[in-house]
């Protein structure tokens, strides 16, 4: 079976690009920077279906893209969750979260209708954040 995207993260995201092991989305909500990382092994649902080797591969990936988006949008704390009870693809969500944010303390998810980014937004988040990566995209 090859890996294929869900349909909901296809519909909801952009593509950023691919680390080593797992393709990079953004989330097209201009409400909060966020970001998730979806492994590209197909049929995946949990994170200790990976082998060894590959959630250390993950745990790294997740970890570079988090300290790279607390510091390039400043954030006051980053969350991160593999939920997965709408989309059952394993996917590991990275969202920026200020004390300011409309939704603080609150968890994002369901609080507001996504507002999607414009065409311009969408060019410079992903300009700025593949200089930021740097290597790590291919």
């Amino acid at each position: 079976m090859a890996f294929e995207l869900h349909p909901r993260l296809q519909q909801d995201c952009v593509e950023v690009g691919r680390f080593q092991l797992s393709r990079l989305l953004m989330m097209n909500d201009s409400q909060y920077p966020w970001f998730i990382l979806v492994p590209e092994k197909a049929g995946l649902r949990e994170i200790y279906q990976l082998t060894k080797p590959e959630r250390e591969l993950l745990l790294e990936e997740s970890s570079y893209l988090a300290e790279n988006l607390a510091a390039l949008y400043k954030a006051d704390k980053m969350n991160i969750a593999s939920i997965g009870n709408q989309v059952p693809q394993l996917h590991i969500h990275h969202i920026v979260r200020y004390q300011t944010d409309k939704a603080w303390p609150a968890p994002v998810w369901g609080k507001f209708d996504a507002v999607p980014y414009t065409q311009q937004q969408i060019t410079e988040n992903l300009m700025r954040l593949r200089d930021r990566l740097g290597d790590w995209l291919n």
